[in-house]
């Protein structure tokens, strides 16, 4: 038996008007979600645990099987972890992200505009990070050059007791209430003013606002965190794992976990990505022995983020027919056993474009025990079920079961 898990961050989400009062997933065409929930089961499950933030850090470790109240250090660590950086016990991490500011009034009064800098590429980033760093890097901080807009900052004895918010959280408001607060702030408000000077009229911002794109033109830290300690994967569920993603974060889970995190070329975290390129390394690596793959789509929820209606429902589109499908047709040809969950780790609802922690929609083929019922695969049809598993956490056990 063969475990693939596919997870569509952010896909869940609340009827829209615009869809007749329908979600997403609902009016979205997908004739092989469709088919495969209606011989298995759908279900709800609450990815995150009550009074945690719902961010993709703490729904993802949920959804791997490790209960973030004992296992959450942290947003930031866990990426830093894919990128090669190396942190003590003392050390803390801080997600830096290029963010789009307005370019009107001072720092503290401009609005955030696009959490992403309109999904810069990592070449971009890599020379505006270059600038930055020339004036903070230092004995205490170090600069970590990550995948587009997310970088990593690790400080040495750094400090936990910082309010920072994630720059998703706040787009359109003006910056002014969110700025640091607590130990720290005032460096890095310094760093966060300073980068605006440094970046807005910097060749590579003149030459992205000269193709329409958004500028790059201020960093944003939040996600702090210590060194992670994830209990081995393998050992936790007796399976040999591996992680597919374009997200430092999902990879940073997966080494940290023990599993296989595999490089995939052309994935970019957005609705145009190497879908093809995700689903042959998912084979392959099951080919070679593994017994559970993780593929992880980023597309849904950074459309939610940009509030991208059509663009949501064309990604919900395209996992079912480049995703799904071709994993289906791959073992019933090769009439192999196997087991497909899908779900989303959060909803990422357009009308906020940000998460939230309610439940998720899921469903679980069983290619040796087929099933029939008639609820449909979404939020609501998930709902109607009556299944639910309260704790995320307890997910995996019961999938790899």
């Amino acid at each position: 038996m063969k475990y693939i898990l596919v997870l569509a961050d952010g896909m869940a989400d609340e009827p829209i008007k615009k869809l007749n009062n329908k979600t997403p997933l609902q009016a979205a065409y997908t004739p092989n979600f469709d088919k495969l929930a209606s011989k298995g089961e759908i279900g709800l499950i609450k990815t995150v645990p009550e009074g945690m933030n719902p961010g993709s850090d703490t729904a993802n470790l949920s959804v791997l099987g490790y209960d973030p109240k004992k296992y959450y250090t942290g947003r930031s660590s866990l990426e830093a972890v894919s990128i090669g950086a190396r942190m003590e016990s003392k050390d803390v991490c801080y997600r830096v992200n290029f963010v789009t500011l307005s370019e009107d009034d001072e720092y503290i009064n401009k609005t955030i505009i696009d959490h992403s800098a309109g999904e810069i590429t990592t070449e971009e980033a890599t020379e505006l990070l270059m600038a930055v760093m020339g004036e903070f890097s230092n004995k205490m901080w170090h600069f970590y050059i990550g995948v587009s807009y997310r970088h990593a900052l690790i400080i040495n004895n750094g400090s936990t007791s910082l309010e920072l918010t994630p720059p998703h959280n706040i787009l359109g408001q003006q910056i002014t209430k969110y700025l640091p607060k607590g130990e720290l702030s005032e460096e890095f408000t310094k760093l966060m003013t300073r980068s605006y000077e440094l970046l807005n009229n910097h060749p590579i911002n003149i030459k992205r606002r000269g193709k329409g794109l958004a500028p790059a033109n201020s960093v944003w830290p939040w996600g702090e965190g210590t060194k992670p300690e994830l209990d081995d994967f393998k050992e936790l569920f007796h399976k040999s794992g591996a992680m597919i993603s374009a997200v430092d974060l999902l990879k940073g889970i997966a080494i940290a976990a023990g599993m296989n995190s595999i490089d995939v070329e052309g994935v970019t975290g957005n609705i145009h990505t190497n879908y093809e390129g995700k689903v042959s390394s998912a084979i392959k690596v099951l080919e070679d022995g593994a017994d559970f793959v993780y593929i992880h789509i980023e597309a849904p929820d950074e459309c939610g983020h940009r509030g991208e209606l059509e663009n949501k429902v064309k990604a919900i589109e395209l996992i079912d027919q480049k995703v799904v499908q071709p994993i289906v047709r791959y073992f019933e040809n090769k009439e192999e056993a196997f087991k497909l969950a899908l779900l989303p780790d959060h909803p990422t609802p357009l009308n906020i474009r940000t998460h939230t922690s309610d439940a998720v929609p899921y469903f679980i083929y069983n290619s040796t025990k087929h099933k029939e019922q008639l609820y449909e695969f979404s939020e609501i049809g998930a709902k109607e079920s009556g299944k639910f598993i309260e704790n995320g956490f307890q997910f995996m056990p019961y999938f790899l079961s």
